[in-house]
């Protein structure tokens, strides 16, 4: 039974729990049991919040907690979103032990809505990676292949899901660290349209970028998932003052594997060519005709900006990043180093952000510095908006002709670890796909579209701003039409 419940999903659980069939107790039980059986291997978790995971499911059970689709249903929780409490360190030994005194939005919506919250994911340091490889607390691997990558920033999250350690999980996205990891994992994950989800209490990378986002194994949990985390929240200056979109309707609507008259535009720049590997592109070019055959309309569109959008998200994301973790100075909160002998404050902050920073952190915060500088500033972050302006553009003139954008996901499957350690640029380009969404605000899912030499390949549909709904439709029905390799060649642990 305990494997039962580990492997069914987080709609079926929680339609188990409330009738009766299980408990959200013998749900958490389970997955915290397979947690211990396997993550000393995969390394997703940074934190496992046993005593707090089986008091909010005996809350759910005892009829006092909430009730909801998802009530009493495990979730994994990336560790950049504050939790009252429990250690919050984004993977940095700057923020190492640290007890947040209170809850992000998105936090304070799961529990109001009885999901059961196991632990905190590991994670890139900062969100700043596309590997897991730049935590200080060690990488995470891939259950596909523990020799490969689970992607990044969130690959902690998507880790936990594909190893069966929690049905559901939430990771962040600002360049495109919810949806590389997803197709790297074989599991569906969303960008919502920034705005649609609150930052308050997500600890800050760049703040006109970073968005929090459901994973899950299947459409429908993602989009169940993402109606309880998303709507308006007046502490969040940038967020949306409109309802959540029909996301849930159109996860079951897509289901139904009809897509007639969907116009589907594929975006020339990211859809293939150098650096694609050819299994990724016979995946995207398979999942093209099943969209075709469910009756939509594909055609190509051009977005000539999108082939600046790596050099211009590197110089808007590092320079925002500059800006937000200057308020880790050994003063307020956080570690400090260096107090014995030392002569001045200065001194003890350079000490503490020396030791307390990791390589790629310290080399966006030299790069974000360098582009605000007198005299750099209009010639490297002026101009990087202007480009994320002309992106914008492309998108609003591709939508025009399109409902719905595609691309790969991501050029590649997962990587091995280790390979592309010592050279930032390619580590940089897993996200070539997944950029021009981001610097332009709209929401985007990867969805598996195959597998590559036995390891997944995700589909990334866009779709424009507040239109969240079509993203889950598309993939929903490309899932009903392919299945989900999750349930078709789970990964051996």
């Amino acid at each position: 039974m305990s494997t039962e419940l580990t492997t069914m999903t987080g709609a079926e659980l929680g339609a188990a729990i409330a009738a009766g069939q299980t408990s959200a107790v013998e749900v958490t039980q389970a997955h915290l049991d397979r947690i211990a059986e396997v993550d000393g291997r995969v390394h997703a978790y940074l934190h496992v919040d046993t005593e707090g995971a089986l008091a909010a499911a005996r809350a759910v059970d005892s009829g006092d907690g909430p009730r909801g689709p998802l009530a009493g249903v495990p979730l994994a929780l990336k560790d950049v979103i504050v939790t009252r409490g429990v250690p919050t360190t984004v993977g940095s030994r700057i923020l190492e032990g640290w007890l947040p005194p209170y809850d992000a939005t998105v936090t304070a919506k799961l529990k109001a809505a009885g999901i059961v919250i196991l632990g905190k994911t590991n994670m890139d340091e900062f969100a700043m990676g596309s590997s897991t490889e730049n935590s200080a607390y060690g990488p995470t691997r891939n259950p596909w292949d523990l020799d490969r990558v689970p992607g990044g920033s969130s690959g902690g999250s998507s880790a936990a899901v594909a190893a069966y350690t929690a049905p559901l999980s939430i990771g962040t996205d600002t360049g495109g660290s919810i949806r590389q990891p997803a197709a790297v994992t074989g599991l569906v994950g969303h960008k919502p349209t920034y705005g649609g989800v609150s930052r308050y209490g997500l600890v800050a990378f760049s703040s006109s970028l970073d968005q929090a986002g459901p994973f899950a194994r299947t459409v429908l949990d993602t989009a169940l998932l993402h109606e309880v985390m998303g709507g308006h929240d007046p502490r969040d200056s940038t967020s949306i003052d409109a309802p959540v979109p029909p996301v849930v309707a159109a996860a079951r609507q897509g289901a139904t594997g009809d897509l007639t008259g969907l116009r589907v535009g594929v975006v020339k720049e990211i859809a293939g060519g150098p650096g694609y590997e050819p299994g990724v592109e016979a995946a995207t070019r398979d999942a093209l005709a099943r969209l075709e055959k469910l009756g939509a309309t594909v055609h190509e569109v051009s977005c000539p900006s999108f082939t600046y959008a790596l050099p211009a998200y590197y110089l808007i994301a590092p320079s925002e990043c500059s800006s937000n973790l200057a308020r880790f100075d050994a003063v307020r909160y956080g570690l400090r180093t260096g107090d014995d002998g030392v002569a001045s404050l200065e001194e003890v902050m350079s000490l503490t952000r020396q030791a307390g920073f990791g390589a790629e952190v310290k080399r966006r915060i030299i790069l974000g510095t360098y582009a605000l500088s007198s005299g750099y500033y209009d010639a490297y972050y002026g101009s990087a908006q202007k480009v994320r302006t002309l992106i914008g553009r492309d998108f609003a003139a591709a939508f025009a002709h399109a409902d719905v954008l595609v691309s790969p996901s991501t050029p590649t499957v997962a990587f091995r670890i280790g390979e592309r350690a010592d050279d930032p640029l390619a580590m940089y380009a897993a996200d070539l796909c997944t950029l021009p969404a981001s610097l332009a605000g709209i929401p985007a899912i990867s969805v598996p579209s195959g597998l590559s030499e036995g390891l997944p390949v995700g589909l990334q549909v866009m779709a424009p701003a507040l239109a969240d709904d079509r993203c889950y439709r598309v993939a929903a029905a490309l899932e009903a039409d392919h299945g989900h390799p999750l349930t078709q060649e789970a990964p051996s642990l």
